[in-house]
């Protein structure tokens, strides 16, 4: 087994990595020549306001009295300068905002892999080739626009990571902390000539970074009273600033000022994902070079926004996030950003024709060098017979363009020559993400046949070693060094293919994994032919039900990651399983026990996704009935007389008990301190932590019989999972562990129903012992089904209370009892294992399953391998890199989720074969009988 699971991890690891090559590998390139405007630009300095986490609405809405929200900001779009809506693109995180505003071009999702805080990659953008850049804010932040810079001419001014806290009586203090040290620092300026002499040059950029409306709306949700708040001190910052500014430089009127922000945020709280309020953001430009608001009379958007803002009659000017580092660039005369991807937004700009038609030639200019630079790099690896080139670019269309441009700027012919700059760049834009995209096609069938490989061959080991469909297998040694030397030679051919294209290292993984794999289904193949003897001598109507249900099931499964109410359809199906099979009149009450449970789990993936409203009675209520069912459990335990019982193990379940009521006080008291903005007390962290660290331990103490042991396993994992939980989802587990008993049991009855094997006694069964049997029976169809439930209850452990796939729409309010200061990968971490604990539940009873129905875990292992394989070529031809973000964060998710699910559940086996089987001896105390 050992050589066949590191064969199956490796096979899966390999293909979770190729999805981010196939499809998302980072698009920047290198090498191109900076283009810059030939004439003096309209602004000396840029002033960056950007507000992390700040919605359009709640900018540019009006409040309950029908006054702004923002009153400085609302008279400057009235009165000043031009606003309009900068459409963002997920994931909509702070990084990924901030480079697509400053850098100018749309992060990949490999980068936000390769981690947040650090440069992935190194990119050009408008803070490097500035003169001098001094930066305020966030340490997540500012650090990497000053670490891709050359020279040493972007300077940082960051607070501590710790006083991100969600926790804190109030965020808005890091706004504040922004703009009392922007004062003083120019204040400062007065009496150091050096610092004097440098903010006085040109191509000068402030960039002030202010956190405290995103903590906010973490911590308190973007309808409250603190985000409100936070805004109006934004706003009366954002004067103070402006007007500080404009006196230094004796109003001299050649500052610009931006402010907009990187991402929005739901009504509840998070960002990350693609919903309207994360990617609307608001843009308000003014000062030297910007356009005076335009009066219209009509102007039609697709949403209602400008009549409930009572901002119908000025001009609204949307843009792309990227289109803001082109603007900055054009406003104070720098290089437009190396690899920006972004278009010169036009009617922002208060400047002569001429300034305009050349700027936007530069910015046409810019994006055909990466085009050119991607071209060159293409050809050089691809050979010159298979190389085909994007048509609607070539080398004289390139020149004619350029000609036509500069012909039209000379005749003053300005609009034509703008509009021929636009055309040139969408077609450059185009021939990039054809240069992108050029190996995929190739590479995805290289996948695709593994996959197909793969899977093929686990079937076939499942029906020789584990059924007797197969009766004899002659074996043949004759035919195998041809085999073998004909797929050597295919491997040869492939490898010295891909070294001549000079293709990089993991092409060679994705085309090669494909030979092995089919070498091995091809070396079975005389029991693949007696395979379809056997099969064509069954009953034809049974073999085609049995895969029309089967491919049903999987559908439904696929179906489910999409819309969860598949999972409650499935269940109501499992309910009416008893009926069905003739179960119902063998075991009655089992059965109906069985109908009630799945009904109730049922309810569950029809509520809304969890963390939308904390509802903290719930998770009180949900301690409460687990400490209600331990009470009647041991009673019941205490009953039973059995001979193998021990005092000291009923002492195990009281603290675990304990634990569990500790939990639930500490969740109560957690949240009404927060409440009441007093932070996380210091006792109740403590509490959560130890809780976390010994409730592994406790279960381990406790005996290995069947029953004790699981109910032990439900009391430890709910302590911690009670922690982690804000709402309904508390109940989850307790429904889902009450339908998992069920299931050990009416299993048991299935196994009789098929007259398969002895009914062993439930109550005495031990899972140590149960681990030596050597009778261990062949497959049976009933078992395919069995490995379908299981699946299907990952899969509903996994989407019952939300749909996870968007791990970045969590809620931070799950995590407070542990901590409330910002720490993406300890907060990441934890809510990874309020994901697990589900998953843990039903491993542990599929084990139990396993062993109790007399099967070796490894043959029902591979059915659900298959299963999960199946599933996961559906996502791999389903995954996007187009379309809405939302679209293409959760097909991605999808995959990875399968795929990890594979890997993942390798991993459950263990770990549920460890909780089950292993105990912790504690030194006893002996008894002296008389």
């Amino acid at each position: 087994i050992p050589v066949f699971i590191l064969t199956g991890l490796l096979v899966h690891c390999v293909f979770l990595v190729s999805i981010f090559d196939i499809y998302f590998s980072s698009p920047l390139v290198h090498g191109m020549t900076p283009q810059q405007t030939p004439l003096p630009p309209p602004a000396r300095r840029l002033v960056l306001f950007v507000a992390d986490g700040l919605r359009a609405d709640s900018l540019y809405a009006l409040d309950g009295r029908g006054a702004p929200r923002a009153p400085y900001l609302r008279s400057i779009l009235e009165n000043n300068g031009s606003w309009g809506i900068s459409h963002t693109r997920v994931p909509t995180e702070s990084r990924p905002g901030h480079v697509a505003l400053i850098a100018g071009f749309y992060e990949d999702v490999s980068a936000v892999a390769k981690g947040w805080k650090e440069n992935p990659v190194e990119f050009d953008s408008v803070f490097n080739e500035s003169k001098y850049t001094w930066s305020w804010g966030s340490p997540d932040i500012l650090p990497m626009f000053a670490k891709g810079a050359t020279g040493d001419h972007v300077y940082t001014f960051c607070y501590a990571a710790e006083s991100e806290d969600f926790g804190a009586e109030d965020a808005a203090k890091l706004d504040i902390w922004v703009f009392d040290h922007v004062k003083s620092f120019f204040n400062s300026s007065r009496s150091n000539q050096t610092l004097f002499s440098a903010l006085n040059e040109e191509k000068v950029v402030l960039f002030l970074h202010l956190l405290g409306i995103d903590t906010n709306g973490h911590a308190h949700r973007p309808n409250s009273r603190e985000y409100q708040e936070n805004i109006k001190q934004v706003d009366e910052g954002v004067k103070e600033i402006a007007s500080l500014i404009d006196n230094f430089y004796g109003n001299d009127g050649k500052t610009a000022f931006i402010l907009t922000s990187d991402h929005g945020m739901t009504d509840w709280g998070s960002h990350g994902a693609g919903h309207p309020t994360e990617t609307l953001t608001p843009l308000i430009v003014w000062g030297a070079g910007v356009n005076y608001p335009q009066k219209v009379t009509s102007q039609f958007f697709e949403d209602n926004f400008l009549k409930e803002w009572k901002l119908e009659n000025l001009k609204r000017l949307d843009v792309n996030q990227a289109d803001i580092a082109p603007l900055m660039a054009s406003l104070i005369g720098v290089p437009f950003p190396l690899n920006s991807v972004g278009t010169l937004p036009l009617e922002y700009l208060n400047s002569s024709a001429l300034f305009k038609a050349e700027s936007m030639f530069t910015n046409a200019v810019q994006i055909l060098e990466q085009f050119k630079v991607k071209m060159s790099q293409k050809k050089e690896t691809t050979l010159s017979f298979l190389f085909t080139p994007f048509k609607p670019l070539s080398a004289s269309e390139q020149m004619n363009f350029l000609k036509k441009i500069r012909l039209y700027i000379q005749q003053q012919k300005y609009d034509e020559a703008v509009s021929l700059c636009r055309a040139l760049i969408n077609l450059a834009l185009e021939g990039l993400s054809y240069y992108h995209t050029y190996d995929r096609l190739f590479l995805g069938l290289s996948i695709a046949m593994g996959f197909v490989g793969w899977t093929t061959y686990v079937i076939l080991v499942i029906i020789k070693a584990h059924t007797n469909l197969t009766k004899t297998v002659p074996t043949n040694k004759k035919k195998s060094p041809v085999l073998f030397y004909g797929f050597a030679a295919a491997g040869m051919i492939i490898a010295l293919f891909l070294l001549i294209q000079t293709c990089p290292w993991t092409y060679y993984i994705y085309c090669l994994l494909p030979v092995p794999l089919w070498y091995a289904v091809v070396k079975e193949l005389p029991v693949i032919q007696d395979l379809a003897r056997n099969v064509l001598s069954l009953h034809i109507g049974q073999s085609i039900g049995f895969l029309l249900v089967c491919t049903l099931g999987v559908e439904i499964l696929v179906f489910s990651f999409f819309y969860r109410s598949a999972l409650t359809v499935g269940l109501l199906v499992f309910a009416g399983w008893p009926a069905i099979t003739q179960l119902w009149i063998q075991a009655k009450t089992k059965a109906m026990i069985w109908t009630l449970l799945c009904v109730l789990l049922a309810i569950f993936p029809l509520m809304p996704v969890v963390g939308r409203e904390p509802n903290i009675p719930l998770v009180i209520a949900a301690g409460l009935l687990t400490l209600l069912i331990s009470v009647f459990s041991l009673a019941s335990l205490c009953k039973s007389e059995n001979r193998y019982r021990d005092n000291e193990d009923l002492k195990v379940y009281f603290y675990q008990m304990f634990s569990v009521a500790l939990s639930t006080y500490v969740v109560s008291s957690t949240h009404n301190s927060l409440k009441i903005k007093q932070g996380l007390p210091v006792m109740n962290q403590i509490i959560s932590w130890m809780t976390l660290v010994s409730s592994p331990v406790l279960l381990l103490l406790s005996p290995t019989f069947l029953f004790e042991r699981l109910f032990s396993i439900l009391l430890s994992l709910m302590s911690t999972y009670l922690l982690l939980s804000t709402g309904y989802e508390a109940l989850f587990p307790l429904a889902l562990f009450g339908l998992m008993f069920v299931w050990i049991n009416m299993e048991q009855e299935a196994l009789q129903h098929y007259g398969l094997s002895l009914k062993p006694k439930l109550a005495v069964f031990n899972f140590t012992c149960a681990v030596d049997i050597t009778q261990f029976r062949q497959l049976h169809l009933d078992d395919v089904r069995r490995s379908f439930f299981f699946v299907f209850f990952i899969v509903t452990a996994f989407f019952g209370t939300g749909n996870i796939a968007s791990i970045n729409s969590f809620d931070p309010a799950s995590v407070y009892c542990f901590l409330t200061v910002f720490s993406p990968f300890m907060m990441g971490g934890l809510l990874l294992l309020k994901v697990a604990i589900p998953f843990v539940l039903v491993s542990c009873a599929f084990e139990a399953v396993q062993v109790t129905t007399q099967l070796s875990s490894k043959s029902l292992f591979l059915i659900v391998l298959v299963i999960s394989d199946i599933m996961a070529l559906h996502f791999f031809f389903l995954v996007k890199d187009y379309g809405s973000w939302l679209d293409i964060g959760t097909s991605i998710s999808h995959y990875v989720l399968v795929m990890s699910l594979t890997i993942f559940m390798m991993v459950m086996n263990g770990l549920a074969q460890l909780l089950t089987t292993h105990r912790l001896g504690l030194p006893r105390r002996t008894k002296h009988h008389s």
